[in-house]
């Protein structure tokens, strides 16, 4: 057990303080997976075949969706012109946190993050309505992709830790994710500024080469593989320590999701042996507070990076908007 509490600790603290480590997470996760499956007694063939195939669906909707991108990018930055003319600016903004919230369960997060970056580049606004744009957009997309395993690593780990089917995610948190990502589209609508501006975010966003497209889908792979072996390895410790905590404890816990990837806080929390309520509640604390800082989910990092955005830009609205999400989450699911 003791081996598995500083497989833990590395595992939570070395992505966020050491560089070298963050730069390069699949491969350390990967191996950390490795050890703690080892240390645990958990590694077998079943196991191993586990490993290798859960990753596949998820990395292939990268794979499929990145392409189809990269293809119909041109087309894409026409459209949202047009639609940009066509619509109000407020109409366009809110029904594109929504459209790209609930299609990143079917094109992945990552995907999304992507087409929500063109879009940024496209629309001429001042910074400071773009950073909220962005923002509001990855809680959506941070939402929606969470509701079928190809959306992310945390719905895929989520759904392999508990063997069940590829609409359990939706039915068992759709009917509270679903209204937030509507929310969070209305919410753009008034909170981001439509006034054209010249001093807006600064992105080189070329179309992808082929290489990129393949590297990243490369990467998922061994990131979900990784976690596959670090949440079978840490079953003793969960069983130990976590399932006997109350479902309202530990979805203020997962707040920690805001400086964690949430998908590795998944692998490590989420266990067959627990009730669907508390599955539920961890489930939304880890993606709720995955949006107010920049480390907590796939699109945030990728949105950020290629848009510049500072983490206390980031901090600055996106604190304040989780904080109140999760209050008001707090009260739907434990006070009803």
């Amino acid at each position: 057990m003791f081996g598995l509490i500083v497989i833990l600790i590395l595992v939570l603290f070395l992505p966020f303080s050491v560089k070298k480590v963050e730069h390069n997470l699949e491969i350390f996760l990967f191996v950390m997976g490795v050890a703690a499956a080892s240390i645990s007694g958990m590694m077998n063939h079943h196991l191993i075949e586990k490993a290798l195939v859960d990753p596949i669906t998820i990395t292939l909707a990268v794979l499929i969706a990145g392409l189809i991108c990269k293809w119909g990018q041109v087309q894409l930055e026409k459209s949202i012109l047009w639609m940009n003319r066509i619509l109000s600016p407020r109409i366009f903004f809110g029904l594109t946190v929504i459209i790209l919230g609930l299609a990143s369960s079917i094109i992945t997060a990552i995907i999304a993050a992507i087409v929500l970056v063109i879009i940024i580049n496209v629309l001429p606004l001042d910074r400071k309505s773009e950073i909220r744009f962005t923002v509001l957009a990855c809680f959506s997309i941070g939402l929606g992709a969470a509701l079928t395993p190809i959306g992310e690593p945390l719905a895929t780990i989520t759904i392999s830790k508990v063997n069940e089917d590829f609409f359990y995610l939706l039915n068992l948190i759709g009917p509270e994710v679903i209204p937030a990502v509507v929310i969070f589209g209305i919410l753009t609508m008034f909170l981001v500024n439509p006034r054209e501006s010249t001093e807006g975010l600064t992105s080189n966003q070329k179309v992808e080469s082929y290489k990129e497209i393949l590297i990243r889908s490369a990467k998922i792979y061994l990131f979900v593989m990784g976690l596959t072996f670090l949440g079978h390895g840490f079953e003793p410790l969960i069983n130990e320590y976590i399932l006997g905590l109350h479902p309202m404890l530990l979805y203020w816990i997962n707040m920690i999701s805001a400086i964690l990837d949430n998908a590795t806080l998944a692998a490590a929390e989420v266990s067959p042996s627990m009730d669907q309520a508390t599955i539920q509640a961890v489930l939304m604390g880890l993606i709720i507070s995955g949006g107010m800082l920049i480390p907590g989910n796939i699109p945030n990092i990728i949105a950020a990076g290629k848009l510049n955005i500072t983490s206390k830009e980031w901090a600055s609205f996106g604190v304040p908007v989780g904080l109140i999400t999760m209050a008001v989450y707090f009260v739907v699911l434990f006070m009803f």
